[in-house]
């Protein structure tokens, strides 16, 4: 699968840890099992040769933004709520300098299915709901403890370490993470995927670590009913730019909570979602705040074990779930070709079921 040694790259930046230059087959037993597909590689499934561990070994092409990838998630895989990074081969593979990382193997799968799993097997409640956020609200207080800004919080990046009731929820994929600062906005490249952006973002504006919070929200809101805060009404294809009526909705902070669905969700939780999804950035609160408030401070005593549809809407609209996946991978490879100045694409899901129920049930609440 990879060449023995590679020669020093020109130009590119210097790793900050040691990595490895001799063949990855001398180590692991790599296997043509794919496991996933992050924005900059494919996952492949891989075997120490000595401890017979199974680990996860991501294949992406050497470049100034991949070090930066890999530089970032390496400095930040000692948190217990991000995916470790074990170590790092310079090889070569389809006779293209790529680099090669083998991180731990996250059995449990995407936060998606364990949701759906546990709404089979029982209930899925609020209080289980707020320890899922919970956890990924630790990985980002550690992230910007060490000035990261993620830029990519999304469910496909929420993997289990096992299927046991107990499993930690860790955050992987790296490949829009930079590092930023706390008195400056340093952030401009558009990067996101569509539904999960902060307005800051979509108006090409300089931004900071606070785009986090604002995807907190999003998935908080998800993790919550089962489908996004904002959706479009037109039938735009998939490829297509971001429609104007995404965009209005995203600058304008335009959702709502419709009572089929949240009328049994406490006002607590309801109240964070609103405070995350602050259109200012200035406004909103800090990755510390959002961990002091009422619901998460004390979710395992205080927060209800009331029975959420989640699992009932994610399992319903599996098809579709699915089909949304494959529209952010399309779309996000062909963002990276964008160029900061470039308008960013959005997956378009106006035609899918998910969200015409969402819209039939806001219509309803009219």
């Amino acid at each position: 699968m990879a060449s023995n040694t590679v020669s020093e790259p020109d130009k590119l930046p210097h790793f900050l840890f040691q990595t490895k230059r001799n063949a990855i087959t001398d180590d692991y037993e790599v296997r043509t099992e794919k496991l996933g597909a992050g924005i900059n590689g494919p996952v492949y499934a891989c075997f120490d040769r000595q401890t017979g561990q199974k680990c996860a070994l991501k294949i992406i092409k050497d470049s100034a933004k991949a070090r930066r990838e890999v530089n970032l998630h390496k400095k930040a895989s000692e948190c217990p709520y991000i995916v470790h990074v074990i170590e790092i081969y310079e090889n070569k593979h389809s006779k293209q300098r790529c680099l090669l990382i083998v991180m731990e193997y996250m059995a449990g799968g995407e936060l998606f299915n364990r949701i759906k799993r546990i709404g089979v097997e029982g209930s899925f409640t609020e209080r289980q709901a707020a320890s899922i956020v919970h956890s990924i609200c630790k990985a980002v207080q550690y992230l910007h403890s060490l000035n990261i800004a993620h830029r990519d919080l999304k469910p496909e990046n929420l993997l289990f370490t096992s299927n046991d009731e107990g499993a930690a929820l860790k955050l992987t994929d790296f490949g829009f993470a930079k590092e930023c600062s706390d008195s400056v906005k340093t952030l401009h490249s558009p990067c996101y995927t569509s539904y999960y952006v902060a307005p800051e973002v979509l108006s090409k504006q300089s931004y900071d670590k606070s785009c986090d919070i604002w995807g907190l929200g999003v998935i908080t809101y998800i993790v919550l009913c089962g489908y996004p805060p904002f959706y479009s009404l037109h039938n735009a294809p998939i490829n297509g730019p971001m429609s104007p009526e995404m965009k209005r909705k995203i600058r304008a902070g335009e959702y709502r909570f419709p009572d089929s669905d949240w009328n049994t969700v406490s006002r607590e939780a309801k109240d964070l979602i609103r405070a995350m999804l602050t259109v200012e950035p200035e406004s909103r609160p800090t990755i510390e705040e959002v961990l002091q408030s009422t619901w998460l401070s004390k979710f395992a005593e205080k927060v209800p074990n009331t029975s959420l549809n989640t699992p009932a809407v994610l399992v319903e609209q599996s098809e579709q779930w699915t089909d949304v996946g494959a529209a952010i991978r399309e779309t996000n490879a062909y963002n990276r070709m964008l160029s900061v100045e470039s308008e960013v694409q959005e997956i378009s899901l106006d035609n899918n079921l998910l969200f015409r129920r969402r819209q039939k049930r806001q219509n309803t609440a009219t």
